[in-house]
């Protein structure tokens, strides 16, 4: 299957490679790419940092409070993911308005992406505050941890909103073409966070509760550091502030099919969790050690099609499809390098990698091969990230929805096959990278027919 994978990968490589483009033509993608995708690395690495400054500081309060952290912070980071097309989608709308010269036009859309992101966020407040304790009954938590769970989370869904709204102001910032000013607000939210808790989780004495109201002040305190931002680029070009209904409304029609793509995959990672959970506890350990490790790879990956979506979105908004094209081209180059690169490190640093997550022989000796298979399979999900970007910045969203249930699909019977045909977390990877691979084909198939090269200020 690499084999196969490996030999496609090239194919693409040599398939996607035009006639000698000029050095400078090369040097002005390579700093777009560089200057978009380096800060929007750093504001990625930033935000699963919150959630290991909560842990770090909870863990101290006792082992119930800290499985109490864990249930909540996953529901909470569910139920915000699911709507990271408010960011994806406002990149794509907003960039294009920009390439065709009406940044009054360019706010106004994001704008429109932060009122459905408040919208949304409403909705998702009055669900989770009444259903806490059974949605955290639902993930299995113990007696002893569940009542800290419950008041995790209903402290912290009070930052929902706020979370969705910095999802949207980000994707205005991107589309802008900056993603400098997210990083800053990253990590200013970061440090936020981390005196926060520490202040009222020991200061205040308030314990895990504090530790959720620190979360939902400095999510708060993000999100008006956005909103302050796009306020005044609004009235700096005369964009109306007032929530537009049509206006909403398209935002939402944009996202929907994102928000498809979005829960298949979602879906096809807890798959693959519940079959490394069937194979035993040393395979779901090991899978546990994989996963993170793939999802840290993922960001660096992620950067590049994020400086995608807002490049791509900027050339067909003004209407310039073969600079598109090209630069496509120059942006796959860059994802099958990253990945070679990223494969080298995992490689070279599995021995250092394995014994901070466990120091049990067995886990690592089931770790081992399928964290070879990561490294190896990174050129593919390189062309993978960068492609889905591309399309996510062409505003192809219906085409990326239907690739992915075709990919969710292909790989829930071959994952579901694993432990019956007597595989191990080596043959489950083995699917994940069947998985990653057909992502690849689909998205190739589409970048190939020239179908995404939609030009204008509106798709």
């Amino acid at each position: 299957m690499l084999c196969i994978s490996y030999l496609w990968t090239i194919r693409l490589v040599r398939m996607t490679q035009a006639p000698a483009r000029p050095r400078a033509a090369r040097r002005q993608h390579d700093r777009e790419i560089v200057t978009l995708a380096v800060p929007a690395f750093g504001a990625l690495v930033a935000e699963p940092l919150f959630v290991m400054a909560d842990s770090a500081i909870v863990g101290h309060l006792g082992t119930a409070q800290l499985a109490g952290l864990g249930v909540a912070s996953a529901l909470l980071m569910t139920a915000v993911s699911v709507f990271v097309f408010l960011a994806y989608a406002t990149t794509s709308a907003v960039a294009r308005r920009v390439g065709a010269g009406d940044l009054p036009a360019a706010i106004r859309q994001g704008m429109d992406g932060i009122w459905l992101a408040l919208l949304l966020g409403a909705v998702v407040v009055a669900v989770v505050l009444p259903t806490s304790p059974g949605l955290v009954e639902l993930f299995g938590a113990s007696d002893t941890a569940a009542p800290y769970a419950t008041t995790y989370l209903r402290i912290s869904a009070l930052g929902i909103p706020a979370m969705l709204v910095v999802l949207a102001a980000t994707g205005v910032l991107r589309g802008l073409q900056d993603t400098k000013t997210p990083l800053y607000v990253a990590v200013g939210g970061f440090v936020a966070n981390g005196v926060l808790n520490a202040v009222l989780v020991y200061g205040a004495g308030l314990g895990i509760a504090g530790s959720a109201w620190g979360t939902v002040i400095a999510q708060s305190g993000m999100a008006a550091v956005y909103l302050v931002v796009v306020v005044r680029g609004a009235r700096r070009h005369g964009a109306s502030l007032r929530p537009d209904a049509a206006g909403i409304r398209a935002s939402a029609q944009a996202g929907a099919p994102l928000l498809v793509r979005t829960l298949s995959l979602r879906a096809i990672l807890m798959i693959a969790t519940a079959v490394a959970a069937r194979l035993g506890d040393t395979d779901i350990a090991a899978h546990q050690i994989i996963l993170s490790l793939w999802s840290l790879l993922a960001f660096a990956l992620d950067a590049i099609a994020i400086a995608g979506q807002a490049i791509i979105g900027r050339y067909l908004g003004a209407g310039d499809a073969q600079g598109a094209r090209d630069v496509c081209r120059r942006m796959v180059e860059w994802g099958i390098a990253v990945g070679v690169v990223l494969g080298v490190l995992v490689v070279l640093a599995r021995p250092v990698f394995l014994p901070l997550f466990t120091s049990d022989s067995a886990v690592k000796e089931a770790a081992l091969p399928a964290l070879v298979i990561v490294a190896l399979s990174q050129p593919i999900s390189g062309i993978v990230f960068v492609l889905d970007g591309v399309l996510m910045g062409a505003g192809d969203g219906p085409y990326l929805a239907w690739a992915m249930l075709l990919t969710l699909a292909v790989f829930t019977p071959v994952a579901l096959l694993v432990p019956v045909l007597g595989g191990g977390l080596t043959a489950l990877w083995a699917a994940m990278t069947l998985m990653m691979t057909v992502r690849m084909l689909t998205l190739w198939l589409r970048s190939r027919s020239g179908r995404w090269l939609v030009t204008g200020a509106t798709r």
